[in-house]
């Protein structure tokens, strides 16, 4: 899980046409898990940017050294680039990272938003206790998971440990992008799996449910574990976030 190195965990961007896509990445992943999203949006015509977060694709040594405030930042300035070079943009994300498109449809002036497995809450118990319990387990290993084996290997690069301290950046950013969700008004496309044991199932429904946009939407995956984007059910994906994006375009009259 550790071949950063590969060109498919490598920051992408395929230029081409006038809407662009921001793709996020989650905790401890890598540009990996959305590359085949990326490269299905390319093909449907669509412009794409798939970033590298600071502290992953590297070690999670170098993860410890990261906080929410730096993965913000870099959300932010890669959404203001393309928010100057395309005429309509989007931001979305996976995981956290669809925490942190959130935060930038918040804040930002995005044309859509697409979080993709985003947590508004999460089946871990331990997040609050995180800065204390990294006194005394500063790693954690993350758990043998059966469900990954339905994934594509080749695309499954990420962090096979990450530091404790993390956790609690990752709860941070969580409970920003839920506090603000009325601050949203762009259309919203939540993707969720009904075999995703890591977010609860409530989630889209609390996206949905708090922020102010007039047109959102929710598509439900069958099986995919949490990391869908890498699951035999990517192509519904890259189908319906195509499908809503167009819809998107045609309401803004382009």
């Amino acid at each position: 899980m550790l071949d950063f190195s590969a060109p498919q965990a490598q920051p992408f961007h395929f230029a081409q046409g006038e809407h662009g896509v921001l793709l996020i990445h989650g905790f401890t992943g890598s540009p990996a898990h959305l590359r085949l999203i990326g490269e299905g949006l390319r093909d449907n015509g669509f412009s794409v940017r798939g970033i590298l977060l600071p502290g992953h694709g590297e070690s999670p040594e170098a993860m410890a050294k990261a906080t929410w405030q730096d993965w913000f930042q870099a959300s932010r300035e890669a959404a203001a680039e393309m928010r100057k070079q395309y005429r309509f943009f989007t931001v979305a994300g996976l995981s956290m990272g669809g925490c942190l498109a959130l935060m930038l449809a918040e804040r930002m002036n995005a044309d859509a938003c697409v979080p993709i497995a985003a947590p508004m809450k999460t089946t871990a118990r331990f997040r609050a206790l995180a800065p204390v319990a990294a006194l005394v387990h500063p790693m954690v290993q993350k758990r043998a998971d059966g469900s990954r084996d339905t994934l594509d290997a080749a695309y499954d690069i990420g962090y096979d440990s990450y530091p404790m301290r993390s956790v609690h950046h990752l709860s941070v950013t969580m409970t920003r992008a839920r506090k603000d969700l009325a601050l949203i008004r762009c259309p919203v496309l939540a993707i969720q799996s009904h075999g995703d044991k890591t977010v609860t199932p409530d989630s889209p429904e609390i996206i949905l449910n708090g922020v102010s946009s007039k047109i959102k939407a929710q598509l439900w995956l069958e099986d995919a574990p949490h990391v869908c984007t890498i699951s035999p059910e990517y192509p519904k994906i890259i189908q319906g976030m195509a499908e809503f994006l167009r819809i998107v375009e045609k309401e803004a009259g382009i």
